[in-house]
């Protein structure tokens, strides 16, 4: 097994709703407001019941476990 093996025994409820967590966590780190702002509105204006959140915050979670990169060289 890997050190950022994605494999678990916690696997989400609903993998759709964990990957749009994902992605927001990605947009949140890189500072993409106008991908945050879609996904807040996506989840304002659908139902989502306590199971997708739960999924959300888990894919959200999955990706913010990864610590970020710190030494990287611009210009090269």
């Amino acid at each position: 097994m890997g050190l950022f093996s994605r494999k678990s025994n916690d696997t989400p409820a609903n993998p759709q709703m964990a990957e749009l967590g994902r992605e927001y966590a990605i947009a949140k780190r890189h500072g993409d407001r106008k991908t945050v702002g879609r996904i807040t509105r996506q989840l304002g204006t659908t139902p989502v019941s306590d199971a997708d959140r739960a999924s959300f915050q888990q894919g959200r979670d999955a990706y913010d476990a990864i610590p970020p990169i710190r030494n990287r060289r611009k210009g090269r």
